[in-house]
């Protein structure tokens, strides 16, 4: 059996020593143009001309859970694109939307002003109910999120394309659902894959159904929201403010309005980094298990992108 490697901005041996440790049995290179033909391909961002050369893969394997950088690539129409579920990310995700939940809702951001004025005043509580928190997205980091919020007793809604079931969460589903979805969260929390579909999805119409003094928290792509209505809305006192970890162009650049905004708060898309023994772990227990003919998760629906 033999595996190629690709990934951008990554140091390369550590993974390929990993996939070694994992994959005693099979030869595991870094893939270069004109590299022997693969079983399988690990990768992240790859270019086209992998798999313009390689044109006997038995699957592909994603190092992540997002797989919006294959939107544009040709691959072969019967070879498997196959995504992270979890692999350490989900209680990571759930970790920083907690985070970015509890210090809005307690109005940590305002006491690190008021601290930076010299100024010492409470703050009047808030009730949690008049906080209800929608999670657009139930997938594996979705449905950990959605459930950790719970547990701080916040009302949680989620919405999805398809029907779920969650305790403790309100499910809304489809276009009927959407805007009565919106219309009940007061923050709003991105977990979409992005698609054509979700584009986009967090626009002035979108966020203006949002209840007065709504929170916005993008965790999945930068292309899901819309940088100027998101501002305008700030602006304009509809919205309250802004946890954003993912945008449009990724170092965000230095010009950019959300690094100044009083009310926007960025993080260097850092909210769930994949962890590479879990990671490894994962890709290899699949990789074996398609060897072996069984059926494995995560294996992306091109059609839905996802």
């Amino acid at each position: 059996m033999r595996i190629v490697f690709h990934a951008d901005n990554t140091k390369v041996q550590p993974w390929l020593d990993a996939l070694r440790q994992a994959l005693p049995d099979a030869v595991v290179e870094q893939w270069r143009p004109g590299a022997a033909q693969a079983d399988y391909a690990v990768v992240w961002t790859p270019p086209q001309q992998l798999f313009d050369e390689q044109p006997a893969l038995k699957g592909v394997f994603n190092m992540g859970a997002g797989v919006d950088a294959f939107l544009g690539l040709r691959l072969p129409a019967n070879v498997p694109l196959v995504r992270l579920d979890d692999a350490g990310m989900s209680v990571q995700m759930a970790e920083y939307v907690c985070h970015a939940v509890i210090r809005h809702f307690r109005e940590f951001d305002v006491y690190d002003r008021e601290r930076d004025a010299g100024r010492w005043a409470f703050r009047r509580p808030r009730v949690r109910a008049e906080f209800p928190v929608g999670v657009m997205g139930l997938g594996v980091l979705g449905t950990r999120v959605a459930q950790a919020v719970a547990q701080f007793e916040f009302p949680v809604l989620g919405w999805t394309r398809s029907p779920k079931d969650i305790p403790g969460v309100r499910c809304y589903a489809g276009e009927a659902g959407f805007d009565a979805f919106l219309a009940a969260t007061r923050v709003l929390v991105c977990l979409l894959p992005l698609t054509p579909e979700t584009e986009g999805i967090m626009n002035r119409r979108t966020l203006s159904l949002l209840k007065p003094g709504g929170y916005v928290i993008n965790v999945a792509r930068g292309a899901h929201l819309v940088d100027e209505d998101l501002l305008s809305l700030l602006d304009e006192g509809h919205l309250a403010g802004a946890m954003l970890d993912v945008f449009r162009t990724e170092p965000l650049p230095a010009e950019h309005a959300f690094w100044k905004h009083p009310l926007v708060t960025v993080t260097p898309h850092t909210s769930a980094r994949t962890l590479r023994e879990e990671t490894v772990a994962q890709i290899a227990g699949k990789i074996l298990a398609v060897e072996r003919g069984e059926p494995i998760a995560g294996v992306v629906d091109r059609k839905r992108g996802y």
